[in-house]
């Protein structure tokens, strides 16, 4: 058998050579003087990258294949080896419980495999094989058609040897915890004998070491420590990660609902699909800026992809992403079991399935044309309203059954924003008075009020209980909780006319919508100081959490991002700014700089605490500054350019001069969203690590497991 492993090895290391020895010719494409480009017009390199796609995926499956050969022919040597001294090892590492289960089951009678790397194959470089004379340009793979044609034989090409490559790799993990699982059964029968169990002496000297611990003030004395000199601060144990804080592992968490664990988990996972979906598609609006003519299908114009990038991230993310919060914190709070667990599960579906349906309709032509961010046509809202009506009746149920005397601020602010987007989302969709202005002064209240009453007011309340849990400590003043509350809502309802300043509107509405804005420094103000006074004395918790980080960068744009909106409403930036590319920067501060980076932190706060599982460190932190750092080249080149872009119109000059100028800064539009992106990609895998069932098994645990049951069955007293 042995003999038959290592043959089988030789022969797939040499078909593997072989394919890849097959397929250099084309990687050793043509160049001229003027390079290889992925154009149409050039098209060898994107034909070259389609192939050097291809091999990748082949000689991932090949790898595989040969980890599991290896692995196998590894296990077969195992398996000659003696006994006795394979199960030594276990024995020189045992705990107070397994010394006691030895104990009995003697009274009774009287690492993981190491991983294989595996590498990818470098691609030959593109210099090999030039040609002296030019490449003809205008070949068969020149063609559109027939590249659109290798495309789509290429795409499920590429995910049939993807897919193919998981069930290999789940296969060897099968594998391999079957052959843990029987050495687990071998090492239990071989310690079930008498002669192999050490003797009780033996055992008690070993658990009498493992008990064994000092006094506080053996290592350092009785005398109070004293420095002077102010030497030591921020003391921490070494970790591996030299250039990085280490994390402080989440607490365990209170004892949840499995059935609430679940529903909350896959509410969480749901929105981060949606935001990977939705920031792709704003990712591909982002490079057409740079190229406009990549494309000419209905379906991917700029007009259509920019509104279902808008639905996405709004509808679907950011939504879904606050009811799986208020799933975890509304029962918490309230000290009370959730009301309705199915109802949860029927608000999940319906609001996906409206978000699946919707994105498909915009992207056909669609769509209600009445104004920005309800592109999506009445009847597949109301769906989405629906799931959002049944979580609030569910949630307000559950605040009923509430243990606790008082209903904390958090509840306040998260029942609040389902009311508020409710009504708002049905004045919005029903017809009667949006005729000529009126459907002007509907969109400003649609528009804003979504923002500030939904989105911001629910993170808020988020915010209450998540950033003093994750402080461990209380929130500062209940009190300015209280009036954040109220006052966001006198002066935020009224500011939606404040988009449409020197327009049609009545000048006195345009007035109220300015001095609300004005008035909403009130609340932001208040939540500011409430947050910052909250984290005041905890400043070093920041670099050893995960989600503090997150919550701090979401509270300073909160501040500032708010700040903004109050500046850009007077009439005479409102002249300035409004219309341009610096409205694109601050809908991004807002949205992205306060609502996404708290549902950042939240998640980072709350999966860890579901599901035992910590995120991979150097993966929260690529998220983190690739997400700030793209935020950053985002909205500064933006918000430079369209000043520019504002002053040059009011000059009066040519409109097509106001286009050439934001060409470089739309270059950094386009630089930052792929950053941003990039994160978001870096998210689903921190989600992935956080959520993936454990299916590694540990062959002593094991082991003993299978001890404790056979002592267990054999202590029943038979029935007579």
């Amino acid at each position: 058998m042995k003999f038959q492993t290592k043959k089988l090895y030789s022969k797939v290391k040499l078909v593997t050579l072989t394919i890849l020895l097959f397929f250099q010719p084309l990687l050793t494409f043509a160049q001229t003087d003027e390079g290889v480009s992925f154009f149409p017009n050039k098209s060898i390199g994107f034909i070259g990258l389609l192939v050097g796609l291809v091999i990748v995926a082949v000689a991932l499956v090949f790898f595989l294949i040969l980890k599991l050969a290896g692995n196998t022919n590894q296990f077969l040597e195992d398996k000659n080896e003696v006994k006795k001294d394979k199960f030594k090892k276990y024995m020189n590492n045992l705990n107070s419980s397994e010394i006691e289960v030895l104990k009995k089951k003697r009274s009774q009678n009287n690492n993981r495999i190491s991983i294989v790397v595996v590498g990818f194959i470098s691609l030959v470089p593109q210099i090999m094989s030039a040609q002296t004379a030019p490449a003809n340009r205008e070949d068969l793979f020149s063609q559109p058609g027939v590249i659109i044609t290798l495309v789509l034989i290429f795409i499920p090409l590429f995910l049939a040897l993807v897919y193919l490559a998981a069930k290999v790799n789940t296969g060897f993990k099968n594998y391999v915890n079957n052959q843990k699982i029987n050495e687990a059964k071998e090492f239990a029968a071989y310690i079930s004998e008498t002669e192999n169990i050490p003797s009780d002496a033996i055992l008690d000297e070993i658990k009498h070491k493992l008990e064994y611990n000092i006094t506080p003030n053996e290592l350092s004395g009785i005398e109070t420590p004293n420095d002077s000199k102010g030497l030591l601060k921020n003391i921490s144990s070494e970790t591996n990660y030299r250039f990085f804080a280490s994390k402080r592992p989440p607490v365990k968490r209170p004892k949840i609902d499995p059935e609430l664990t679940r529903l909350i988990l896959w509410y969480l996972g749901a929105a981060v699909f949606w935001l990977f979906v939705g920031s792709s598609v704003g990712e591909y609006v982002g490079i057409k800026f740079i190229v406009p003519d990549a494309d000419n299908y209905s379906w991917l114009s700029i007009g259509r992809l920019r509104a279902v990038h808008t639905n996405l991230v709004f509808w679907a993310w950011s939504t879904i992403g606050i009811m799986g919060l208020g799933y975890y914190i509304v029962p918490m709070v309230s000290n009370a079991p959730l009301n309705s667990i199915k109802n949860g599960w029927k608000a999940l579906i319906a609001v996906n399935a409206a978000m699946l349906v919707g994105a498909i309709s915009i992207m056909a032509g669609i769509n209600n044309g009445g104004g920005e961010y309800r592109e999506i046509i009445w009847p597949i809202m109301a769906v989405w309203a629906y799931g959002l009506l049944l979580t609030v009746i569910n949630f307000i149920k559950t605040i009923a059954k509430r243990t606790t005397l008082e209903i904390y601020i958090s509840n306040w602010f998260i029942v609040a924003s389902y009311i508020f987007i409710l009504i708002v989302a049905t004045i919005a969709y029903i017809p009667m008075g949006q005729d000529g202005i009126g459907e002007t002064i509907v969109q400003g209240y649609y528009m804003h009020q979504a923002v500030g009453m939904w989105f911001m007011f629910s993170m808020l309340g988020v915010l209450y209980y998540l950033l003093p849990q994750q402080l461990n400590k209380p929130i500062y003043s209940y009190s300015l909780g209280v009036l954040a509350f109220w006052s966001q809502i006198l002066f935020y309802t009224v500011i939606g006319t404040h988009h449409f300043v020197f327009s049609a509107l009545p000048w006195w509405l345009q007035t109220v919508a300015i001095v609300g804005s004005v008035g909403m420094l009130i609340p932001v103000t208040s939540g500011t100081i409430n947050y910052l006074m909250t984290m005041r004395g905890s400043w070093s918790k920041i670099s050893n959490s995960y989600s503090l980080p997150f919550f701090f960068v979401g509270i300073i744009y909160y501040f500032t991002g708010s700040f903004q909106g109050t500046a850009e409403a007077f009439r005479s930036t409102n002249l300035i700014w409004h219309f341009t590319d610096f409205t694109i920067a601050h809908s991004h501060i807002t949205m992205y700089g306060i609502i996404t980076f708290l549902l950042f932190g939240s998640i980072y706060a709350i999966v860890p605490r579901l599901t035992g599982k910590e995120p991979p460190q150097l993966g929260v932190g690529a998220h983190f500054w690739l997400a700030l750092i793209g935020l950053q080249f985002y909205t500064i080149p933006l918000m430079i350019g369209g000043t520019l872009k504002g002053i040059m119109w009011a000059e009066g000059k040519p409109f097509i001069d106001s286009v050439v100028l934001m060409g470089p800064y739309w270059l950094w539009r386009a630089i930052g969203g792929t950053l941003m992106w990039l994160s978001h990609i870096v998210l689903a895998y921190n989600m992935y690590k956080m959520m993936r069932p454990s299916t590694d098994v540990d062959v002593k645990e094991k082991a003993f497991e299978i001890i404790n049951q056979n002592l267990e069955a054999n202590s029943v007293e038979p029935k007579i």
